[in-house]
């Protein structure tokens, strides 16, 4: 059974592979420089890293991520083709 998160990302990530866009209803998405695959998150004192993993959709590669924290979904498009 998938997580919540996994399930958050695949949505995201599903819908960017097939009509490009980036733009979610119910959470933020934000994409990373190309070639970042991870990001440091601060949240007030805290930090945290966010790990991108690969998924495939199609013939499209996509790098993705989530923070249960503050709801992000991370992405780098610069890997997608």
């Amino acid at each position: 059974m998938l997580s919540e998160g996994k399930k958050i990302i695949l949505r995201v990530v599903e819908r960017y592979a097939i009509t490009g866009s980036t733009d979610d209803e119910l959470i933020k998405v934000t994409c990373l420089p190309e070639n970042k695959t991870s990001t440091v998150e601060q949240i007030g004192d805290q930090c945290g890293s966010i790990l991108l993993d690969e998924y495939r959709v199609d013939d499209k590669t996509i790098w993705a991520g989530y923070s249960a924290r503050s709801g992000v979904v991370f992405l780098n498009l610069a890997h997608a083709h």
